[in-house]
């Protein structure tokens, strides 16, 4: 058994490489090859957070095998401690032995983000130009990492609740992520840009909406990332009234965790009927996407193990050789 720890991940497995792996997943997943039951959440209110349990199997053409487990601690934040720290471990799926643990806190932002990514090359527009990112904790790098990866942005505003967090994100993201030749700007007020951005990636665990959805303009894609319970509601339910296409990562996920989604559903702004399917259906049918430059279309993800079981397979199995 072997311990990936981030360095060794990072050298080895590229975001383009994540990307194709959660596409695999979700196209997997949505074609009935995957066995992943909702993941089990246990509250910890004094500590004001959560630990997750992701257990999964999908049988694909290399069947993979595994289970997360997840602790969401906002609070970390304030002693510079990752807020959503993780580990995984991976099964050999013919034997049923764990065959490696890995640093799960960054498998977490590596597929996170490239989800997202994947979303974002199969909806947004071509041409995207000037995208936002909202949120720069623990996930805010391999979120805009990704969106740089899959469009030819020339401009990133960068928002956070925190200004001097969005400020330090956009000074260090500017030397990180240099090789991609784009300006970074942190603003503080999101509203101010939301009419000029065509993508919007939103990754903040906020119970209430991150932007002005009325804002939006005709052709932007919009990826809600953050909320992933009952009570968050980052997503403005104006943005999904506008949008053409709603996709998930997995219906039932998002049907059961997503408030955003399941608040506008209850209360009538939108139907069920306006949810346009999972992202591994359009992955297998991309005349299902965006329909004209003019759509606004929406990415809704909660999380599912079988990204993190894919993902993480295919980092070991390249790692191990």
């Amino acid at each position: 058994m072997q311990y990936l720890d981030k360095e060794q991940i990072a050298a080895n497995f590229s975001m383009e490489e994540a990307i194709a792996a959660c596409k695999e997943a979700l196209e997997l997943y949505s074609a009935g090859r995957a066995d992943i039951p909702l993941r089990t959440n246990i509250d910890v209110p004094e500590n004001n957070g959560q630990a997750l349990f992701m257990p999964g199997y999908v049988s694909g053409s290399t069947p993979a095998l595994g289970i997360k487990i997840v602790s969401v601690f906002p609070d970390n934040i304030k002693a510079n401690l990752p807020s959503v720290p993780a580990t995984m471990l991976t099964m050999d799926a013919k034997t049923g032995i764990v065959n490696a643990v890995l640093d799960g806190t960054f498998l977490t932002q590596l597929r996170t983000g490239a989800v997202q990514g994947a979303a974002t090359d199969l909806l947004a527009r071509k041409d995207a130009k000037i995208g936002l990112l909202i949120g720069t904790g623990g996930q805010g790098f391999q979120q805009l990492r990704a969106m740089l990866t899959v469009r030819n942005f020339e401009k990133m505003y960068i928002f956070d609740i925190d200004q001097a967090r969005a400020q330090a994100f956009a000074k260090e993201v500017a030397t990180s992520l240099a090789a991609f030749g784009v300006e970074f700007e942190a603003v503080a007020d999101v509203n101010a840009v939301v009419g000029e951005c065509d993508v919007i990636t939103t990754v903040t665990t906020a119970k209430v909406p991150t932007f002005d959805g009325s804002l939006v303009k005709p052709g932007c894609h919009i990826n809600g990332v953050g909320a992933y319970t009952l009570e968050m509601h980052e997503l403005p339910e104006t943005a999904l009234v506008k949008a053409a296409k709603i996709f998930t990562d997995t219906d039932d996920g998002v049907l059961a965790e997503a408030g955003d989604v399941v608040g506008a559903l209850e209360k009538g702004t939108i139907t069920k009927e306006d949810l346009s399917g999972e992202l591994g259906q359009l992955v297998s049918h991309p005349e299902l996407g965006r329909q004209s430059a003019k759509d606004i279309t929406v990415f809704k993800t909660v999380g599912t193990s079988a990204l993190d079981v894919v993902v993480a397979d295919k980092i070991v199995r390249k790692i191990q050789g």
